[in-house]
């Protein structure tokens, strides 16, 4: 069985400083200044070959480039964090600045926010399919899954993949049934659920998997296959990550937001340029113990789009309302971006 990325657990190591339990966070928010002054930003990311475009900007320092051709030196402060929950209890709390997640988690965000802290997306991350592979031969559609199976998400019910898959459930079994398979939905994260897929024999026979995991899966076990993926939910590419900050930080930094800004379209730049030098980017910022190949691999597949443009988020913003897991309804993708998102093409 081939090597499997642990890069969880060997980031809450490395980082052990830098990372928020909830406990921290309920913490920051008794330490954590009213206000940033400007020049200074603190972003978190997730674990990952998603977060591609922010390992490049850490690398080229591209925040600093970028500020002191406005003639401020920016402080930089990267934190590393597994799951959207801690994320945004210390972005509501002001101990972090700018956070990252699923476009479904930053939706809720956005959607409980308005007309308080008014939590909206910075920039898409890249649009990267998720697919949901099953080692289970007789599972060829989402019809096919039983009771008998059990389906590996990393947080059951209510992040990415089970917002998606919960999407595809309500066209094809009805709008009241949109949870049917929450019922038999694990959470678990990405590495224990691939894990599970290849060896077989568990209870876990089915797992929604992003990169690089479902590449993993498919290589290592004949009897993996793909089932149905993000894409064809959504009706083509799609955002899968977001960055999302407060108002307050977006009105009170405008020079280091602008900074920010221009970094990530930089980054996304860079990548496109020269995608096996982007690939060593990441497997040096995250210390990645993935084959080089593997890596050259993901960012040169034609599926895989490190671009700051959203793709496909208003399909999460419209369906999302309909069910009502969000409230409030999006005239557009604009609604939910901050406004210098505008000068990319987006939806």
């Amino acid at each position: 069985m081939p090597h499997l990325n642990r890069t969880y657990p060997a980031s809450r190591r490395r980082w052990l400083g830098a990372t928020f339990s909830v406990i921290a966070v309920a913490t920051a928010l008794l330490s954590a200044s009213p206000a940033r002054a400007e020049g200074k930003i603190s972003i978190a990311q997730q674990f990952g070959i998603g977060y591609l475009i922010l390992d490049v900007v850490r690398d080229r320092q591209l925040i600093e480039k970028y500020g002191k051709q406005q003639g401020i030196d920016i402080q930089v402060d990267w934190a590393s964090i597994s799951g959207a929950t801690a994320m945004n209890e210390a972005l509501l709390a002001g101990a972090l600045d700018v956070v990252s997640a699923g476009v479904p988690p930053m939706l809720t965000m956005w959607d409980r926010t308005r007309g308080k802290q008014n939590v909206k997306a910075v920039a898409a991350l890249g649009s990267l399919p998720n697919y949901l592979l099953s080692n289970n031969p007789a599972v060829k559609t989402l019809k096919d899954l039983s009771d008998k199976d059990r389906i590996a998400v990393p947080a059951a019910g209510v992040g990415f993949q089970s917002r998606t898959l919960q999407i595809e459930t309500a066209r094809q079994f009805g709008k009241d049934n949109f949870k049917k398979f929450d019922n038999i939905s694990v959470s678990l994260p990405h590495p224990d659920a691939t894990a599970a897929l290849i060896a077989g024999g568990s209870e876990i026979n089915t797992h929604f998997s992003s990169a690089p995991f479902y590449y993993q899966a498919l290589a290592a076990n004949s009897n993996v296959h793909k089932v149905i993926s993000s894409y064809d939910i959504l009706g083509g590419p799609a955002t899968f990550n977001v960055l999302y900050t407060t108002q307050k930080f977006h009105d009170e930094n405008p020079k280091t937001y602008k900074a920010f800004y221009a970094a990530l379209v930089e980054a996304a730049q860079l990548i496109k340029a020269d995608k096996a030098k982007a690939a060593d980017t990441f497997i040096r910022i995250q210390k990645s113990k993935l084959s080089p190949e593997l890596v050259r691999k993901i960012v040169e597949d034609p599926e895989n789009d490190f671009t700051v443009s959203p793709h496909r988020t208003f399909v999460y913003a419209d369906e999302l309302q309909k069910l009502g897991v969000i409230k409030n309804k999006a005239a557009s993708w604009k609604d939910y971006f901050f406004e210098e998102a505008y000068a990319q093409p987006g939806s």
